[in-house]
């Protein structure tokens, strides 16, 4: 319960701060591209379910499936690799030979192949946040005392045993580390990537909101954006709680 209260009262402090320094910076320009955080809020909440929470869904959809299908690749090539010295001899250079290159440039290459509906958006998240799931998985994985698979194999536990009770807990804690550094950028990707060829999709809103000079829906676009991080990181913490406790008992 104190663990809850201080997350809260952390959450509460962080916001308070952006909205004291917002308000500084909205009276100090004293311009209509910078509306207060009153003004903001009041509008995010008379347009959120008439025009919000469509452009949301949509985004949500986007980032989930992106996540689902990279999470799941990527979770058993990490694992593929990082329990298979020889995969890691062939595989580990290839890795590192694109991971380096902003594959957000293949944008527009993924519109020619496969089209300008949902698929080039999901693939776009999928091939920049695999890469960082297979690396934490695989380093997760060489991590682990040698001595801990002596041990455990001593027992008798069978291969599927030894991936229950020795890998997948070794593991996780890397996963939902590299699940809030991807959570940000694929929001962050998808943001690039929904200002081309589509109509719906937070990002979207903002832009149109833009381009139609309306400050104030642009900001509330904004801000529902970053409420829409925040609840992503407390999604994955709330996880990391549920599937690792032992991380949590001190």
């Amino acid at each position: 319960m104190k663990k809850n209260e201080g997350s809260f009262l952390q959450s509460i402090y962080a916001l308070s701060i952006v909205l004291v320094l917002w308000q500084g910076l909205h009276m100090f320009l004293n311009t209509p591209a910078v509306p207060s955080p009153y003004e903001t809020i009041i509008n995010t909440i008379l347009i959120f379910p008439g025009k919000l929470i469509p452009h949301l869904s949509i985004s949500f959809l986007r980032i989930a499936m992106g996540l689902s299908i990279a999470i799941g690749i990527g979770v058993l090539t990490g694992l593929w690799i990082g329990m298979n010295k020889k995969w890691d001899r062939l595989l580990s250079p290839i890795l590192y030979l694109l991971y380096p290159i902003p594959k957000i440039a293949f944008l527009p290459i993924l519109m020619i192949l496969f089209g300008i509906g949902e698929t080039p958006k999901i693939v776009l998240i999928i091939i920049i946040i695999i890469f960082q799931i297979i690396m934490a998985i695989r380093d997760g994985v060489k991590e682990i005392p040698k001595e801990y698979f002596y041990s455990i194999q001593s027992l008798g536990i069978p291969r599927l045993g030894i991936y229950r009770h020795l890998v997948f807990p070794a593991v996780l804690p890397k996963l939902f580390s590299v699940l809030r550094i991807s959570s940000g950028i694929s929001i962050f990707v998808l943001f690039f990537a929904e200002n081309f060829a589509t109509t719906y999709g937070i990002g979207y809103f903002i832009m149109d909101a833009w381009i139609k000079v309306d400050y104030i829906d642009m900001f509330s676009g904004i801000l529902t954006l970053g409420l829409f991080g925040l609840g992503m990181y407390k999604g994955i913490d709330w996880l990391e709680k549920l599937l690792c406790p032992w991380m949590n008992s001190n």
